[in-house]
C-alpha cells in the first residue's frame, strides 16, 4: 500500500486514501459495484468537455490492427489486458478500496528498507539519437516543407513501449536514478513533445495512442522496474486524455498504476512533487473531468456501460490520492487544497456515499468518502448536517419512547436541548445547563433568557453564542491570551482547579457547528488541528488527545515574533552556547511569579548548543503549543467531540473544521446583493441603490467591518452569502442617526439617507466604532 493510499487514522488528517490491493494473491475477488448515483443522462457540467485540438475518433476500428497473436496471449494470461466496448467475458482486478477503521498510518517517508522497491536489473534500451534539439528543428522544418514523415517516425518509435519511451526521454540511458529524487527524465523534452503533438495531424495522433495501447498490453511478471515506473509518468502527462474517445486507454493507464505495490507509489509520489504548478495541476484537472463524465457523461453512448467499467472511477480516485499526497509533501503545496474538490459530487448521493463508507470500509464497495480530499467543503457540511439530523430524530424519538414506556404524558420540550440562562449570569448557568443535559446535546437547541418574554427563532440563540463567546474572550477572563502580532486567542496556560469553562467552549463550538451557527472565534489553524487529533474520541481514556507534531510555521501562525528569534536560533552561525547561554529550561509568568519548567529531564544543566539547538526548538514549541495547555485543550476536545462525535469528521482537514466553526474568509458583496432582502424598502429605491454603490466600492476592511456590524462575523457561511438571509429595514428616524444593526437576525437598519455622501459618512462612523455586535 502507498502512502498516498494509506486510511487516515484517528491522529492523521483525512486527506489521504485507498489502498491499492496486492494483485498477485490468490484468486481475485468479484467487481466492486459503484454506490448508486444520479441519473448519467444529465449533461456534464460547463468547461469539463474540454478536449485538444481536434478531435479524435474512437479506436474500435484500428485496435484490430494491434499484434493478434500478443492481444491473444494477454486476454489468457494477463490481468492487465485492455477492456473495450467490444471485447466480453473480461477478469476484472482486484477493488481499490480502503479501511477506514485503520488504526496506523505510515509516512511514505519512514518505509523500512524492505518495503521500498529492490533493485532491479534495468533493461537494455533501445537506442533513440533524436535529442530535443533535433524535434525542435524537425517541427520547424514542417512549417516549411510540409512533410511530417520525420515527426511521425519519432513518434511511432517513442510511444510504441515503455523502453522506447526511456530511451526516448531518460538524461542518461545508461543510469539507473534509483532514486525517489530524481525521476532521470527529461522534463522539458516531454512538454515540448506533448505541447507539440495536439498540433500534429490526426495520423500521428492516433499513432501515439495506438503505442500505448502496445504498451500497456504488454505482460508483466513480479515488480515493475524504475523504467517501468518513468513511462507511466510520462504516459500520464499525456494532453490526448483530455478528450472522452481516450478514455478507455486512459483508465487503463489508471488502472495499471492504481495497483502498483506501495513501494512503487513511493517513488511516483516523489516525481509528482517535481512536476511544475502547471503540469500538475493540468493533471490534477484531467483526473477530475475522468471522474466527472464518467459519473455524468454528456454522451452516454462514448462509454462502456458503468456495470462493465465500475473500475474506472476507483483507479482515477487512487492516482488522485497519489498527487494529493504529493501535493501535501510540498511547502507551499503546489496547488490549494481546493483545487482537488470536485463539484459534480455535490450532485450526488452523498449520504449514500457515506452509508456506504461507514458499513463496507474495507469490502468491495467503494465510496468517495475514501477519498475525502475530492469532496467540497459544502458537500461535507451536508453530509455533517445530515448525520447530525438524523442524530437529533434518534435521540429525541429515543426520548419520546422512554417517556411513553414509564406512562408519563409526552412534552414537546423533551425533543429539544432547552437552555434557560439569566443574562447577569450567563457563563455559569450555560455551563451549569450543559452539564446538567449534557445528554440532549445532540437534540435541536432553543434557549430561553429568564424573565423575558420571546419564542425562540434562531436569533435568542445567535445572541447566546454572541454574548458568551464575547464574555469567554474578554482579556480580563483569563481563559484565552490575545496576541496582537497574529490577530488571535490562544489557550491560557495558567494552572487551576477546574478546566470545566474549557470545556464548555469547546461544546459551543461543537453546537455551533452542529446547529450550522458561525462564530466570531479568532484560533490559529493549529487548534483545528490539534482538535482533529485524534478525529475520533479514543475508547481508552489514557491515550492522550490533542497532541500533534507542529513546527514553527504552527508556532508563528500564533507568536510571530518568538517563532522568528527560533528561526533565527537555529540559522545563527556563532557559538550558540557561548554566546546565548540558554538551557533546555523555559520560563512563564503565571499571575505575577516566574516559573521554571525543564524541556527534558534534567534541562536546566543542558547547554544549548550548535549540535542540540535543532531538539531545543522542538522541544520549545511542543512545549508552548502541546504540554503547557494540555489539560485546558483536553477539555476543550471533549467538550466539541461530545456534540460532534461522528466519523463525518474524519472527512475533514483543519482548515475545514475552522471554515465550518468560523466561515470563510472569501467575501463576494455582489453575492449579497442578489441575495439581500428588504423591509420597508424596495430594492430599487434611491437610499439602496445609494447603499450598494458605497459598500460595492468599499477597501476589503470596510466591507469585513460592515459584515461585522450585521451580522457579529466578518466571514461567510459554508453555503456562501446567500445563507446569511440578510436584510435592510428601513429606519423611519431623523437621518441624522447612524445606522442600526440587530445582529442576531443579520439586519440593518437603515434611515433614508438623502444622499450618498451622507449615507457613506454616516455608514462609515456607524461600523468603525461599533463592537461589532450591535445587540438590541
Amino acid at each position: 500500500m502507498s502512502e498516498a493510499g494509506r486510511v487516515p487514522s484517528p491522529a492523521a488528517p483525512p486527506e489521504v486514501a485507498a489502498a491499492a490491493p496486492d494483485e498477485r494473491k490468490g484468486k481475485e475477488p468479484e467487481r466492486d459495484k459503484l454506490p448508486p448515483i444520479v441519473s448519467a443522462g444529465a449533461g456534464a457540467p460547463a468547461g469539463l468537455d474540454r478536449g485538444s485540438k481536434g478531435q479524435i475518433s474512437t479506436f474500435s476500428s484500428f485496435i484490430s490492427t494491434v499484434n493478434q497473436k500478443k492481444e491473444a496471449a494477454e486476454n489468457r494470461s494477463s490481468p492487465t489486458h485492455l477492456v473495450f466496448p467490444n471485447i466480453k467475458n473480461v477478469r476484472d482486478l482486484p477493488p481499490i478500496c480502503l479501511d477506514v477503521r485503520q488504526k496506523q498510518r505510515v509516512s511514505i517517508d519512514s518505509l523500512p528498507s524492505e518495503m521500498k522497491a529492490p533493485v532491479l536489473p534495468e533493461s537494455v534500451l533501445p537506442n533513440q539519437a533524436k535529442t530535443m534539439k533535433d524535434f525542435q528543428e524537425d517541427i520547424e522544418k514542417v512549417k516549411s516543407s510540409g512533410d511530417w514523415k520525420a515527426v511521425h517516425d519519432f513518434y511511432l518509435a517513442t510511444f510504441d513501449s515503455f523502453p522506447e519511451l526511456n530511451a526516448a526521454f531518460k538524461k542518461d540511458a545508461t543510469a539507473s536514478f534509483n532514486t525517489i529524487e530524481d525521476s532521470g527524465i527529461n522534463a522539458k523534452f516531454v512538454n515540448a513533445v506533448y505541447d507539440a503533438l495536439l498540433n500534429t495531424p490526426q495520423d500521428i495522433q492516433k499513432t501515439v495512442l495506438k503505442g500505448i495501447i502496445n504498451s500497456l498490453l504488454q505482460e508483466w511478471k513480479g515488480p515493475r522496474t524504475k523504467d517501468d515506473l518513468r513511462a507511466y509518468f510520462i504516459l500520464l502527462q499525456n494532453p490526448q486524455f483530455n478528450n472522452t474517445s481516450t478514455y478507455v486507454i486512459y483508465a487503463h493507464l489508471l488502472r495499471q498504476i492504481a495497483t502498483l505495490v506501495e513501494a512503487d507509489h513511493h517513488f511516483l509520489v516523489h516525481w509528482f512533487k517535481k512536476l511544475s504548478q502547471k503540469r500538475f495541476k493540468q493533471l490534477v484537472e484531467r483526473l477530475l473531468q475522468f471522474i466527472s463524465l464518467r459519473l455524468f457523461p454528456a454522451k452516454p453512448e462514448e462509454f462502456p456501460p458503468i456495470t462493465k467499467c465500475s473500475w474506472w472511477i476507483p483507479s482515477a480516485s487512487k492516482v488522485l490520492a497519489l498527487l494529493n499526497t504529493a501535493n501535501s509533501l510540498v511547502h507551499p503545496p503546489l496547488i490549494p487544497y481546493t483545487d482537488f474538490y470536485n463539484s459534480t459530487l455535490d450532485h450526488i448521493d452523498l449520504m449514500e456515499e457515506y452509508h456506504t463508507w461507514q458499513s463496507f470500509g474495507n469490502s468491495h464497495r467503494f465510496s468517495f468518502c475514501q477519498y475525502p480530499f475530492v469532496i467540497s467543503i459544502a458537500a461535507k457540511k451536508t453530509i455533517i448536517q445530515r448525520d447530525s439530523e438524523q442524530q437529533m430524530i434518534s435521540i429525541a424519538r429515543q426520548s419520546l419512547v422512554d417517556k411513553v414506556s414509564r406512562r408519563q404524558k409526552p412534552d414537546m420540550n423533551m425533543l429539544f436541548l432547552n437552555m434557560k440562562v439569566r443574562r447577569t449570569h450567563l457563563v455559569s448557568d450555560s455551563l451549569d445547563e450543559l452539564t446538567r443535559k449534557r445528554a440532549d446535546l445532540k437534540k435541536k437547541l432553543k434557549v430561553t433568557f429568564v424573565g423575558e418574554a420571546g419564542l425562540d427563532m434562531g436569533g435568542l440563540t445567535k445572541e447566546w453564542f454572541l454574548l458568551l463567546i464575547r464574555q469567554i474572550f474578554h482579556p480580563d477572563y483569563g481563559m484565552f491570551t490575545y496576541h496582537k502580532d497574529s490577530h488571535c486567542h490562544w489557550f491560557s496556560s495558567f494552572k487551576c482547579d477546574n478546566y470545566s469553562e474549557f470545556r464548555l467552549v469547546g461544546i459551543l463550538m461543537g453546537l455551533a457547528v452542529y446547529n450550522s451557527i458561525t462564530l466570531d472565534i479568532r484560533f490559529p489553524p493549529c487548534c483545528y488541528k490539534k482538535l482533529l487529533s485524534p478525529p475520533i474520541i479514543p475508547s481508552d481514556q489514557n491515550i492522550p488527545v490533542g497532541i500533534c507534531s507542529v513546527t514553527t510555521d504552527d508556532l508563528c501562525q500564533i507568536m510571530p515574533e518568538l517563532a522568528h528569534g527560533l528561526s533565527e536560533l537555529l540559522s545563527y552561525e556563532g557559538n550558540v552556547e557561548e554566546d546565548f547561554y540558554s538551557t533546555f529550561q523555559v520560563f512563564q509568568e503565571e499571575f505575577g511569579i516566574i516559573k521554571s519548567y525543564n524541556l527534558k529531564p534534567g534541562g536546566d544543566k543542558i547547554p544549548v548548543t550548535n549540535q542540540n539547538r535543532k531538539e531545543y526548538v522542538q522541544l520549545y514549541i511542543d512545549f508552548l503549543l502541546n504540554k503547557s495547555i494540555y489539560k485546558q485543550f483536553a477539555a476543550f476536545y471533549y467538550g466539541f467531540h461530545s456534540v460532534c462525535a461522528s466519523n463525518a469528521l474524519m472527512l475533514l482537514r483543519p482548515e475545514e473544521v475552522e471554515i465550518l466553526v468560523c466561515g470563510s474568509p472569501e467575501l463576494d458583496m455582489h453575492a449579497l446583493q442578489r441575495s439581500t432582502q428588504y423591509d420597508g424598502y424596495a430594492k430599487t429605491d434611491l437610499t439602496i441603490r445609494y447603499f450598494w454603490d458605497v459598500v460595492l466600492g468599499f477597501p476589503l476592511d470596510l466591507q469585513k467591518k460592515l459584515l461585522h456590524f450585521t451580522t457579529g462575523s466578518d466571514r461567510v457561511p459554508v453555503g456562501g452569502m446567500a445563507d446569511l438571509n440578510f436584510k435592510i429595514s428601513k429606519n423611519e428616524t431623523s437621518t441624522n442617526w447612524l445606522p442600526v444593526a440587530h445582529t442576531c437576525f443579520n439586519q440593518l437598519c437603515l434611515p433614508p439617507y438623502k444622499s450618498k455622501k451622507d449615507l457613506k459618512q454616516k455608514l462609515i462612523i456607524g461600523i468603525s466604532n461599533s463592537e461589532g455586535f450591535g445587540l438590541e
